[in-house]
Order: structure tokens, then sequence, then C-alpha cells
């Protein structure tokens, strides 16, 4: 039997924060989007560690964790870490950022933390395998999983060493999440995603965009992400290439997309649930 199709809101899909900026928290109320994103039909709901800094000013991780219980999400994300691979006064900001971020894991049963690099900062595989694995050791203390988001913007940019960063950790709760938006903007074919074992795949994010944009690549990521089916990507194709594969997680819809940023919350909810999920009809 085909399990059933539960859809995650990615953060910044139905936030309208701004990525990049000393705003990029939601102007929505975090009880409110949370309620939104559940009518609509998600059974998951994402956090950036921005947004949770800015949460916790008026709810409690309890309180929070109360409202999620209350609206039926089952499944929680937790993002972003970055610097986790380095030394010095980076790891060290890293570092707080990881506990706040593994004490809300801990209190609202996040299935999975996202980390990763935005600077395509230089590293050998075999000191971030040690520093994944370590990582993982300790997500694994609070009852939460590591997903490394492969990305064109990462310290590691390859299907190839994201396997095997992963593959030579050994660790049971870390693996790879796959955005379709950076699988389709690194070129990587999507059967090849769809051949990595399970065991190595912590996540999936659908989206849709142009696939030889005329921007840059770093406005193309924030600004110009689309709706699925509204785009250039074969998002069909790759939804039924990670089913086959044996897939069975929630699917995030993480679009960040200037447009999408002035639209109402019940709007955002509601076209973001109901374009992904046509996806798998």
């Amino acid at each position: 039997m085909t399990p059933a199709v539960e859809l995650l809101a990615s953060y910044w899909t139905i936030s309208a924060g701004l990525p990049h900026t000393d705003r990029e928290y939601s102007p929505f109320d975090f009880k409110d989007r949370v309620q939104s994103a559940a009518s609509a039909g998600f059974k998951g709901f994402g956090i950036w560690h921005a947004d949770l800094e800015h949460v916790l000013e008026r709810y409690s991780l309890k309180e929070m964790k109360a409202i999620l219980d209350d609206s039926g999400i089952q499944h929680v994300e937790l993002e972003f870490l970055t610097d986790w691979f380095l030394e010095g006064e980076r790891k060290k900001a890293s570092d707080i950022r990881k506990r706040k971020l593994f004490e809300a894991a801990g209190v609202l049963r996040a299935r999975h933390i996202k980390v990763g690099d935005f600077l395509q900062e230089p590293c050998f595989l075999p000191g971030l395998v040690d520093a994944f694995a370590v990582l993982c050791e300790e997500a694994a203390q609070h009852g939460t999983k590591i997903g490394f988001e492969l990305m064109p913007f990462a310290m590691i940019r390859t299907l190839e060493e994201s396997v095997a960063m992963v593959k030579d950790a050994g660790a049971p709760n870390g693996g790879i999440i796959f955005d379709l938006w950076h699988v389709v903007k690194l070129g990587i074919p999507s059967d090849n995603v769809c051949r990595v074992p399970m065991e190595y795949v912590v996540g999936v994010e659908l989206n849709d965009g142009t696939v030889d944009a005329p921007w840059s690549l770093h406005e193309d990521t924030i600004n110009h992400r689309r709706l699925c089916g509204e785009g250039e990507f074969d998002v069909r194709g790759f939804v039924q290439g990670m089913q086959k594969a044996g897939y069975t997680g929630p699917w995030g819809i993480e679009v960040l997309s200037a447009e999408l940023r002035t639209l109402p919350l019940e709007e955002l909810t509601t076209r973001a649930f109901r374009t992904t999920m046509a996806q798998f009809q």
C-alpha cells in the first residue's frame, strides 16, 4: 500500500520573512501560521532559527509545542545551522545557535534540523565526516535527526561527496536533504538522486523555477522560486522517482519568492498546499 502523502510547510514558503537580512523572522504570528498551515492540509511545519528567537519573545517552547499539537502538526523542521565544521570564533557562535536549536528540538520533538553552508567554505572531506558524525551524535541526545542540505553555496556541492560524508559518518540519524531547486541548479540528474539509498536521505523538498534564469544564482534562490507546477522543473517526475526509490517521509515545499512575500497568510498556505499536492495526482 502506498503511504499517505504528508506535506511540510517549509519556513520560507509561508513566513514572508526576508532572507539574509535582519528581518528574517515572520511578520505573521506563530499561532496564526501554524493554524493556517494545518487548515490548508499541512502535517509538517518549518521554523527558521531567527524566527525561533523572535517567537520565543511571546511564546515559550512548551506553548509552541501545544500550538503545534493542537493543530495536528506531526513533523517539525528546524533550521539552519552553519559553521558546525569550522574552528575558532565562528564555531563558537555556531555552537551557541546549535544549543538553541537542540533545546527547541527536544521540546518540540523536531523531526530534523537542517545544516549546511552558504559561503562555499574550503574544507577537506575527512574533517567534514568527523564533524558531521559528532553533530549527529549530539542531535541523537535530543531525539532528532541532522539533514545536510546539498546546495550550490555549500562547502561540498556534489552528490558523490554528500553521500560519502553521511555514509562515512555512519550516523543512523544523519543524512541528506534534497531540495529540487538545488538539484536542478547543480545540474544533478534526478535519476542519480533517486539512486541514493534511502538510509542516507533525511528529507525531500519540492519547488519549481526557471532552469536557465537571466538573473544571478543568489537572486534566483531568494526571490524567484515558484510553487510546484508554475515553472519549468519536472516536479512530478522527481516525485515519482523518489517514491519509486522508497522515500516515505514528509515532503517539504520550500519556495523563496518576492512575489509570495506580498500575499496574505491564508493565500500562501492554501496555494502552497494545493499546488504541491497536485504533483502527486
